[in-house]
């Protein structure tokens, strides 16, 4: 009960940034990056495993980011190029111009390379169809689609896209992880709410991609407006919903209302009949500030007010490569620490 999971990002060392850029500006081949992404994965293992996790991935080393990776492996998406997402931020973004297709399993080595050394449960998250299709321009489908009620034509393309992407890319690639010696397989949607009126297209991508898959799959979203998720909840095929609380609470001890006011939530999960397992977010990834164990320790007995120790999952709210990874270290310890804490009060 109450194990312990990292369940995203970790910031990379200096050394594979570096070697990265090159790479994507085509100055060096895979096989020169390949020895670096390799070091910094077992680097990573390594520190998820010293501050005592008891499910480690390694934080994405073999990846760029969530997004720029999958697109280069799927026929059907073009690189478009750089967006503008917020300030001074920017990410490439595709645009699809034919039905997707799988060219290779994208997360095949990488998850290889994490089963053969590391020590701990691992689990390897992956991004899903519905994030996928929301970060693309829909070219394809929206002119395939034809130019009816402009209302309804984007909905038809946007759901035959996100479904042709969970068919034909997300559910190959968890039936071929899950072969193997894998804990869990994790499905990332940070796009889920962020248009409300497709939660069905959420749930229905959700649900054809974990078709026919041997290993069980959670399903992360972060930093949204959970009453937008609560309807849905019982209809995704999932184990665990992981979830963002501690970016919202109060930085004070204690396991009253006012205390853990970022939690209340956990009362309308319980009251719409919520039953299946839950990563509960206690740390925060957007600041350096350090939670104490105590703090943790908190905001855990508080949502065991509402969930049983066997149905709780501890995580930080999101992946903490916005900090430094001396950062993350300490956050992941402590986060540890309070989870002892909790265990022997139990």
């Amino acid at each position: 009960m109450l194990y312990t999971q990292e369940i995203g990002s970790i910031k990379k060392p200096r050394y594979l940034i570096d070697k990265y850029k090159l790479f994507l500006e085509g100055r060096v081949g895979y096989e020169y990056l390949k020895p670096y992404i390799e070091a910094a994965s077992l680097d990573t293992i390594r520190m998820l495993e010293g501050a005592g996790l008891d499910i480690v991935y390694d934080g994405e080393m073999h990846r760029w980011e969530m997004y720029y990776h999958p697109i280069t492996f799927i026929d059907g998406i073009e690189v478009a190029g750089y967006v503008r997402v917020w300030d001074n931020f920017y990410f490439l973004k595709g645009r699809v111009v034919n039905k997707p297709k799988l060219i290779r399993n994208y997360h095949l080595d990488e998850s290889l390379f994490i089963v053969r050394n590391a020590r701990k449960k691992v689990k390897i998250p992956i991004t899903g169809a519905y994030t996928l299709a929301d970060w693309t321009f829909n070219e394809y489908y929206r002119r395939k689609g034809g130019y009816g009620d402009p209302i309804k034509a984007d909905y038809e393309a946007k759901y035959e896209f996100t479904l042709d992407l969970a068919k034909n890319v997300i559910n190959p690639i968890l039936k071929e992880l899950s072969k193997l010696d894998v804990f869990r397989l994790q499905i990332d949607e940070p796009a889920a709410t962020t248009h409300p009126d497709e939660m069905d297209i959420v749930v229905d991508a959700f649900n054809k991609s974990v078709e026919g898959v041997d290993k069980e799959v959670s399903i992360h979203i972060c930093y949204s407006d959970y009453r937008l998720l609560i309807p849905y909840m019982d209809r995704f095929k999932t184990v665990q919903f992981t979830l963002e609380f501690a970016n919202r609470d109060s930085w004070s001890l204690g396991v009253n209302d006012e205390a853990r006011q970022g939690y209340d939530l956990l009362k309308e999960f319980v009251e719409y009949g919520y039953n299946v397992e839950l990563g509960l977010g206690v740390v925060d990834v957007h600041t350096d500030r350090i939670e104490s164990p105590e703090l943790i320790r908190d905001r855990i007995l508080y949502a065991l007010k509402y969930l049983s120790p066997e149905k709780l999952y501890i995580n930080p709210d999101c992946g903490l490569r916005t900090r430094s990874r001396d950062v993350a270290y300490v956050k992941l310890s402590n986060m540890v620490e309070a989870v002892e804490m909790v265990k022997k009060g139990l």
